[in-house]
């Protein structure tokens, strides 16, 4: 019998239903407007001056089913090029220049590997993975992971001692790409350290695709963004997607101009778009569903694509595929276990179950060229939204 995952809800509906996310007032979610004017006032300067934190992006933040804020501000593209000598972007005019609008679709990049984690919760779920089996045991031709016993778990929690990444990018075909994630070696011993890593999500991507019999595309779609309304939600290209990156070396791995649509990290571009890493397109508003619906335990409205114990499996630190209360990016809202992720091009979430609040801000910080991080604006909306809720008599928090 299909799982209701794989019938789009349809046996969901009989079971659980969630209420979907509408527009209201902060009063009616249960958060104080002060707190939230003061967000939405310093979410629209990220975007001013001739160094902006960023050229455009967009704030959803809520509480229950309720969306109590919805922004947009800036450009979606703002500049033809980047100027090396003058250390600044070329910007367009404003004739041509795109705005940004709250439907306006982002490059998600490491977003991505949290839809990678419930598709393969998902088959925790269904009993047709082990969080603990051996990778070897479903990719035997994998030689390096079967050899230092790599399991799904040090997969989907970065333990796995794997390194960042690998230069995907520069092999000539994808044989030569294959066989370099088959022999990469762990470089720590696996299950001892946490370590980041962008090939874990490649391993596990391979996992599932071997498993399953079906590309993680079609696992996504089929499996989380189809049964949740998610329309504005898949792998690229994208061509309506706010600008990123005026990709060239030396400050970039690969040279390919300024690029809009396209999926900005090297390796998901060299593996054709689709990976478990990164390649994901989609909007706010999309992605607050997303968070609504783990919040609600894998429900939304009529269709469920986890079930409670499962959504709690993924979020539980240290969290599978989730960054679990990092203050970095999280603000105030950390201590209860949120959970959330950012992404490389700009994007980030955050759910907090015990609040029972979200808040996504997706902006293209690389546009017109990449630099260091400053995730200080995501940490400064999350405690603004963790203060929204502390500033409402009797709310948690």
């Amino acid at each position: 019998m299909p799982s209701p995952a794989e019938t789009g809800g349809r046996e969901g509906s009989r079971q659980l239903s969630a209420p979907r996310l509408r527009p209201g007032t902060p009063e009616r979610a249960g958060l104080d407007p002060d707190e939230l004017d003061h967000l939405v006032r310093e979410f629209r300067e990220l975007t001013g001056g001739d160094r902006p934190w960023a050229a455009g992006a967009v704030v959803v933040a809520g509480r229950g089913p309720v969306i109590a804020v919805e922004e947009a501000t800036g450009w979606a593209r703002r500049y033809s090029a980047y100027d090396q000598k003058a250390d600044a972007g070329v910007e367009l005019p404003i004739q041509d220049r795109v705005p940004m609008s709250v439907h306006t679709p982002f490059d998600l990049a490491s977003l991505t590997k949290l839809f990678t984690s419930v598709a393969a919760v998902q088959q925790l779920e269904r009993g047709t993975l082990g969080i603990d089996a051996r990778v070897g045991a479903y990719l035997p031709d994998f030689t390096a992971a079967a050899e230092y016993g790599l399991t799904v778990r040090h997969l989907l929690t970065h333990t796995s001692g794997l390194r960042p990444e690998l230069p995907l990018y520069d092999c000539p075909d994808g044989a030569a790409r294959l066989a370099l994630l088959r022999a990469e070696e762990p470089v720590t011993a696996p299950g001892r350290t946490y370590g980041y890593s962008d090939l874990n999500m490649l391993l596990l991507q391979h996992v599932l695709e071997r498993i399953t019999r079906r590309t993680l595309d079609t696992l996504v779609r089929d499996g989380i963004t189809r049964p949740l309304g998610m329309t504005a939600t898949g792998f690229g290209p994208c061509p309506g997607a706010a600008a990123t990156e005026d990709q060239r070396r030396p400050w970039a791995k690969t040279d390919r101009g300024m690029l809009r649509g396209e999926v900005h990290d090297e390796n998901a571009w060299a593996l054709g778009g689709v990976a478990g890493h990164a390649g994901l397109f989609s909007t706010a508003r999309d992605l607050a569903v997303f968070c609504r619906t783990l919040l609600a335990g894998g429900s939304y409205g009529t269709a469920r694509i986890l079930g409670p114990d499962y959504v709690e499996l993924l979020l539980t630190p240290p969290g599978l595929g989730f960054a679990v209360d990092r203050p970095w990016f999280m603000g105030d809202l950390v201590g209860h276990g949120a959970a959330g992720h950012t992404g490389f091009t700009g994007t980030s979430l955050v759910l907090d179950p015990v609040t029972d609040t979200f808040l996504v801000l997706l902006a293209n910080t690389v546009h017109p060229r990449r630099r260091p991080p400053d995730n200080g604006p995501r940490a400064a909306a999350a405690t603004r939204l963790a203060r929204a809720v502390r500033g409402v008599s009797g709310a948690l928090g």
